[in-house]
């Protein structure tokens, strides 16, 4: 995420609608959650008292993510646990190792992508479809195969050579990534 050079300041008023300080418009929960995907930084303030009340408009927009539909992000069994920790001693705790694993998740997604790439499941797919394509000629065109020219089989090895180049450079950025 690009982080923005300075928060804007959002105000919620007594009606609950959201009004951006910044635009001089008023805005929704969707709309908050699209400026946190952009990297836009904010602080929600309760209109009449001044109050930060960030934190209960950022919960807000995860109880609406949640109730979309589809797939959720956190499951009933982690809501579970999180639950029974208010009130009791580690609760001081839990905000800060929740955050920590928050930056570790986001610092090995990105490695793994400039490692892999934006579309490593694409890539695997069409890499597992050419591989599907060449064990399927070497079963029905064994016929063929056996009247190919001598440059046709090289270039079969040299096919073979490069995947196996290219799986052990898979290798080692996923090393790479380990250590």
């Amino acid at each position: 995420m690009n982080a923005s050079p300075h928060k804007v300041t959002i105000k919620k008023y007594a009606n609950r609608r959201l009004y951006d300080t910044e635009s001089s418009t008023y805005v929704t929960l969707d709309r908050l959650a699209q400026m946190i995907r952009e990297g836009r930084d904010f602080v929600v303030v309760d209109a009449k008292t001044g109050e930060d009340i960030t934190h209960q408009a950022l919960t807000q927009i995860i109880v609406e993510e949640e109730a979309r539909g589809g797939a959720t992000m956190l499951p009933a069994s982690f809501l579970r646990q999180l639950i029974a920790l208010y009130g009791n001693s580690m609760q001081t705790m839990v905000p800060g190792y929740l955050d920590a694993a928050m930056q570790s998740f986001s610092k090995n997604r990105a490695a793994f992508g400039d490692a892999f790439g934006s579309n490593l499941f694409a890539d695997m797919a069409k890499r597992q479809m050419a591989l599907f394509e060449q064990g399927a000629k070497a079963f029905t065109g064994a016929a063929a195969a056996s009247n190919a020219r001598p440059a046709e089989s090289a270039g079969g090895k040299d096919d073979v050579a490069a995947l196996k180049a290219e799986l052990d450079a898979l290798r080692a950025k996923v090393d790479k990534l380990g250590s």
